[in-house]
């Protein structure tokens, strides 16, 4: 663990979000932290989960920080710490009693029209044909043929994303900890003519996986943790669970069971 002394906060631009800011730059400040805006040792964000998303891209997920989340949106599935208990966060991170939890980034390659993309997300990526018609991608995994999918798009999801937009679609929760990946279809054809899986398939996170439009290149749509992107000429996307890891910082009676039972049943 590392000597936590410099603050960086990124918050959604709303009145609730900025009156929960002062409240912990004030707090923080009087428990003798620095709030700095580059170079933290602890990044915090306030808001919902897309200000999780939205403070690790700031920071280029720089592995040498950590990051929490005090919930001001909806569901926080990423946000761990509620307004009210900003007094028992700080006075826990003064007597470091918190764990770490080490999250998966995705990394992912996008070549079209001879020119590659690289790109790091959290949650997932999703790729549709560019103007939402069918697509046909086969799907290869470590070089092995995963099958020919027919059907509106593919998802692929990390396991801290399980529970974001894969959900929604009826893919699995995984344990975030566990670092994989995960291959959710949507809408896929299922009939005389073509045959496709119907649902997630979860893989291992040495494996890489590679999406080929069938006709060779296709313009498509890359959505990465929810912002979308449009290229033409795609030939290839390759994606995989990249050796770097997120470290975010949980309380000690932190228990990933316990948030799935509060955020989707009670």
């Amino acid at each position: 663990m590392i000597n936590i002394k410099r603050i960086g906060i990124y918050r959604n631009n709303n009145s609730k979000c900025e009156s929960i800011k002062k409240v912990l730059e004030d707090k923080l400040l009087e428990n003798d932290f620095e709030i700095v805006d580059d170079n933290p040792d602890l990044a915090i964000a306030i808001g919902g989960d897309g200000s999780f998303l939205r403070m690790i891209k700031k920071y280029n997920f720089n592995t040498n920080i950590y990051y929490v989340g005090i919930n001001a949106g909806t569901l926080g599935f990423l946000q761990e710490i509620k307004p009210d208990e900003i007094d028992e966060f700080i006075l826990k991170l003064k007597q470091n009693l918190y764990k770490l939890e080490y999250l998966g980034i995705q990394e992912t390659e996008v070549i079209a029209d001879s020119i590659s993309s690289k790109f790091y997300s959290l949650n997932e990526i999703l790729v549709r044909d560019k103007n939402l018609n069918t697509t046909i991608l086969n799907i290869k995994i470590n070089g092995e043929l995963l099958e020919r999918y027919v059907g509106d798009g593919i998802l692929i999801s990390t396991s801290i994303g399980s529970t974001a937009y894969n959900l929604s679609f009826g893919g699995a929760i995984v344990y975030s900890n566990i670092h994989t990946l995960q291959i959710t279809p949507i809408a896929p054809l299922n009939n005389k003519a073509y045959r496709n899986l119907l649902n997630s398939i979860i893989i291992p996170e040495d494996r890489k996986i590679e999406i080929k439009p069938e006709k060779g290149k296709e313009s498509l749509i890359v959505s990465i943790d929810g912002e979308n992107n449009i290229y033409d000429d795609v030939s290839k996307i390759i994606t995989k669970v990249n050796d770097k890891k997120i470290i975010c910082l949980r309380m000690n009676e932190y228990d990933y069971t316990k948030v799935i039972n509060d955020k989707f049943i009670n």
